[in-house]
């Protein structure tokens, strides 16, 4: 979400034009408004190899901001052995539980569906899923949080993950962030990512935001963020 929160726990209306988005890693948890879409473009490039990764998300309310569908797809490159192509595409449901003007909760559970080719270490070939507990806390007048705790499970194997983002709202339209991220698989693998970097907003009269944003994950990978956030009907047709 692009919008600000309003004292009903709802995002405020548009003019506001503050940035309450997802930071990069984290999922923050606001639904979608009536009317709104949002398409979400994040890209990563390992500064040490040539391997790289895109996701692109679509957000759709479910005719009202209680139920919101998406669907995220990924594009990305492996280093060893090199290979390009499409990985595993998940479809994703989130209900609004919360949406307080302090704390917000919005529990997402997402299929796993494996159109990632697993010869080609593009994809699991198997069915999975995932629950992800998102929560968003604003701390203060400048300050905002997002909270991530879940689990996916894909064949034998179950990962769970653990996260936080801090958010300083420098400007309505310009935020300093950094979120921590802790994976652990039951293959026995596990991982923990820093991840500092700036967004900002680019805001128009029709009502489209834009919102690019820039981070360096553990200094050792690029990561780029882009969302577009609009009306895809009328106030007067989503009343």
């Amino acid at each position: 979400m692009l919008s600000a929160v309003g004292p009903s726990g709802r995002p405020a209306v548009a003019q506001s034009r503050a940035i309450a988005d997802n930071s990069f890693l984290i999922e923050e948890a606001y639904n979608q408004e009536r009317g709104v879409v949002q398409h979400i473009s994040v890209w990563q490039r390992d500064l040490r190899s040539r391997a790289w990764a895109f996701t692109f998300t679509q957000e759709w309310p479910l005719s009202t901001q209680t139920h919101q569908l998406s669907y995220t797809i990924p594009l990305q490159r492996t280093a060893r052995p090199s290979s390009t192509g499409f990985g595993d595409v998940a479809v994703n449901y989130r209900y609004q539980l919360r949406a307080a003007a302090r704390v917000a909760i919005a529990p997402r559970l997402s299929l796993i569906v494996p159109t990632g080719s697993a010869a080609r270490g593009l994809g699991t070939g198997h069915v999975g899923a995932q629950v992800n507990v998102p929560v968003s806390v604003m701390l203060g007048p400048r300050l905002v949080s997002h909270w991530n705790a879940g689990v996916t499970a894909v064949a034998r194997v179950t990962t769970y993950n653990l996260g936080a983002s801090m958010i300083w709202l420098v400007d309505p339209a310009f935020n300093v962030l950094c979120e921590v991220v802790w994976t652990d698989q039951t293959a026995g693998t596990h991982d923990v990512i820093v991840n500092p970097g700036i967004r900002w907003a680019h805001n128009f009269a029709s009502g489209l935001q834009i919102v690019p944003g820039v981070a360096f994950p553990q200094g050792r990978a690029a990561l780029f963020y882009l969302s577009f956030e609009h009306r895809f009907r009328s106030e007067m047709g989503s009343n």
